[in-house]
C-alpha cells in the first residue's frame, strides 16, 4: 500500500516538476515582448493570450503536485494542536463531503468545455488573430484527473491515520531551510553571528 502510495505521490511530482518549465518559458515570453514592445516597437497581439494560457496551465497542473506534498494553505490555528488520529478524521471528513464531490464537478465540467471548445475549433475572441484556446482548456479535465488521483491517495493515508495513529510517509522534494541545522553543518553559533552584526554596524557608522 505504501508503495502505491509513494508511486502516485512520484507521478503528481512529475507533473509537477515537469509543466514548471513554463515559469522559464513565461519569463522568456514576458522578456521578449517588453524588448519587442518598447526597443523594436514590434508588439504581438497573441502574446497577453498567450501569457495567460501559460499561468492557467502552470496554476492547475500544479494542483496535484503541491497536494501530493501536503502543501495547500488550511487554515491550522486549531489543527496543528490534534493528535494525528484527529487530524485524519477531519482531513476523511472534509475529503468525501467537499474535495471528490468538487474535482469531480471540475472534470466533468472542464470535459464538457473542453469537448465544445474543440468542435467549433475555438480561438481568443480578445484579439483578431488570437490563439486557439481548445488545448488550453483541454488542461482543466486533465489536471482535474491528476487531482483526483492524489485525493484519492490522501483519502487512503487517512485512513491508515485513523488505524495506525501516525501520517504515512510521503514523496519528498524541495524542503524549506532548516537555519538550525545549516548553522550545526557550518559550526556557526548565534554568538559568531552577533559578533558580526556588531562589526557591520560599526563598519556601518564609521566615517569614510
Amino acid at each position: 500500500m505504501q508503495r502505491l502510495l509513494l508511486a502516485v505521490d512520484r507521478l503528481s511530482t512529475f507533473a509537477g516538476q515537469f509543466f514548471s518549465w513554463l515559469i522559464v518559458a513565461l519569463t522568456t515570453l514576458i522578456s521578449w515582448e517588453v524588448f519587442s514592445r518598447y526597443v523594436l516597437s514590434n508588439p504581438h497581439a497573441w502574446a497577453f493570450d498567450v501569457m495567460i494560457m501559460m499561468y492557467g496551465t502552470l496554476f492547475m497542473m500544479a494542483g496535484a503536485y503541491t497536494l501530493s506534498k501536503n502543501g495547500h494553505v488550511r487554515g491550522d490555528v486549531l489543527y496543528g494542536f490534534f493528535p494525528p488520529r484527529l487530524q485524519a478524521g477531519l482531513d476523511l471528513a472534509l475529503y468525501v463531503l467537499f474535495f471528490i464531490p468538487g474535482v469531480i464537478a471540475l472534470c466533468w465540467a472542464g470535459w464538457v468545455y473542453a469537448g465544445e471548445s474543440w468542435a467549433i475549433n475555438e480561438h481568443s475572441n480578445i484579439t483578431a488573430d488570437g490563439p486557439p484556446i481548445y488545448p488550453f482548456k483541454m488542461v482543466i479535465p486533465v489536471a482535474g484527473a491528476f487531482l483526483l488521483i492524489q485525493g484519492f491517495t490522501e483519502i487512503v493515508r487517512c485512513v491508515v491515520c485513523v488505524a495506525q495513529g501516525e501520517w504515512p510517509s510521503r514523496e519528498q522534494d524541495v524542503e524549506e531551510v532548516d537555519v538550525d541545522k545549516l548553522k550545526e553543518m557550518v559550526h556557526v553559533k548565534d554568538e559568531d553571528i552577533a559578533k558580526l552584526d556588531e562589526l557591520v554596524a560599526r563598519a556601518d557608522g564609521s566615517p569614510t
